[in-house]
């Protein structure tokens, strides 16, 4: 066998001769005379191309452009992709960033981050699509974790009163409500640590999974620490996904909360991503952190053995009553709710989520009623392409349905449809994205 590396590959490819071969019959192609190096091996091949631009899909087969909806078939699909290049900015699925790397990422100038964002967003997305969820508080306080920007815990005195669990057809008639007003993915939340030994309470979350799954909604569920065992029968009840927030980079995650530690957190990511669901996972701004934890969390989150389904990026809504909201508070500047998080910090993190996991959906999450139409669309541009919409968000607000509705029409997006995957990025279906190809890269690292 021949030892190559990342670096030679790389190198290769930098230095390949291309071809181009244009003809009015023919379509248009892009292809690499791979240098003596590959010739000489002949389990490699190194491809670029454009895809020609297909005839226009009638209505009849207009959902052949769409990608599986199972994230790991759509990974599956692009298994021997290496890169993607449009408009000077090239971009690839890596699971070896380095902090370095990001921060190098983080701290652009902000014209020239969004820029390389959104050209990547529109590389791998159709930035016209975007997912709209909905989250209801099924069991609400009385969780005995110390998080200390969350308005459920026991050790906090805010105007959160501890509810029981909801009752099955309660939970459904949510779930239909948020169906009629245009939501495709029902998330369903509990207060607690974990599920742990909650048999009757997790039988009856099981019945609320198959009953939102029956409607033909995508379903989520966010209830804390999970085992192996219970992430399989979430799956086998139809559970889509899993959303587990590590909320922030692991040196200032002490600091955050000390009744679960940053490594029950990937266990838990584990146990879902192992059971075959689709994973959830990310942050919070605003929690005191520096610039550097919002780099930590981020190359956390792109060193995963697999990238997120989709990365929540919250900013944070501070309770009276919690150690977090009492201290933003005490602040002598006027407070609007989010704790020193701005348009600009938002979109600095959705655009960098963005460039380091470029197949991943990026979810604008809490914090949306602080943020005008305008401001929200700057997140969008940065690569955010999933909201949360209902009024509540757990037990925060968040924008109405009718307030989303207008929001969309006036920025001519279209929701993504319930168990259907994303549209091909147009960009692709046009022909304007050069593709890299390196088949025969798994024989070469077995």
């Amino acid at each position: 066998k021949t030892n190559i590396t990342m670096a030679t590959i790389g190198n290769a490819l930098r230095g390949a001769t291309l071809a181009i071969t244009r003809s009015r019959t023919a379509p248009r192609v892009v292809t690499s005379s791979a240098t003596r190096y590959f010739s000489a091996n002949p389990h490699v091949v190194v491809d670029k191309f454009v895809s020609s631009p297909p005839p226009t899909p009638s209505s009849a087969n207009a959902e052949a452009l769409r990608h599986p909806n199972d994230v790991h078939d759509r990974n599956a699909n692009y298994s021997d992709e290496d890169s993607r290049s449009m408009a000077g900015v090239t971009a690839s699925v890596r699971h070896n960033w380095t902090k370095e790397e990001i921060a190098e990422l983080y701290s652009l100038p902000f014209h020239e981050l969004m820029y390389r964002a959104s050209t990547v967003h529109r590389m791998y997305w159709d930035p016209a699509e975007v997912q709209q969820c909905t989250l209801l508080s099924i069991k609400t306080g009385g969780c005995t974790e110390d998080c200390s920007y969350c308005s459920q815990s026991t050790r906090h005195k805010t105007f959160v009163k501890p509810t029981p669990t909801m009752k099955v057809q309660e939970v459904l008639e949510a779930a239909k409500r948020a169906k009629d007003a245009g939501s495709t993915r029902f998330c369903m939340g509990a207060a607690w640590r974990e599920l742990g030994n909650k048999k009757n309470a997790f039988n009856h979350i099981l019945d609320m999974v198959k009953g939102v799954n029956g409607m033909g909604m995508e379903v989520c569920c966010t209830l804390g620490m999970l085992n192996a065992e219970q992430a399989r029968q979430l799956k086998e009840a139809g559970l889509t996904a899993y959303n587990h927030n590590l909320d922030t980079s692991p040196e200032h995650y002490p600091k955050v909360i000390t009744t679960r530690t940053y490594e029950d957190r990937l266990d838990t990511i584990a146990n879902v991503r192992d059971a075959g669901i689709s994973v959830c996972c990310g942050g919070i701004l605003g929690l005191g952190e520096k610039d550097t934890d919002r780099v930590g969390l981020l190359h956390v989150l792109a060193t995963l053995p697999e990238h997120p389904e989709s990365v929540p990026i919250n900013a944070l809504v501070a309770v009276e009553g919690t150690p977090l909201g009492d201290a933003d508070a005490d602040d002598e500047t006027e407070s609007d709710g989010i704790a020193d998080v701005d348009s600009f910090d938002m979109a600095r993190m959705i655009a960098t989520a963005r460039i380091v996991m470029p197949r991943t959906m990026v979810r604008l999450s809490a914090g949306r009623l602080s943020f005008s139409d305008a401001e929200q669309f700057l997140m969008f541009q940065a690569g955010a392409n999933s909201i949360f919409n209902g009024d509540k968000l757990l037990t925060t607000d968040n924008p109405a349905f009718d307030a989303d509705t207008s929001l969309f029409q006036k920025l001519g997006f279209v929701g993504k449809p319930a168990h259907a995957g994303p549209r091909v990025a147009p960009t692709e279906v046009t022909g304007e994205v050069e593709i890299t190809q390196v088949k025969g890269m798994e024989q070469q690292y077995a």
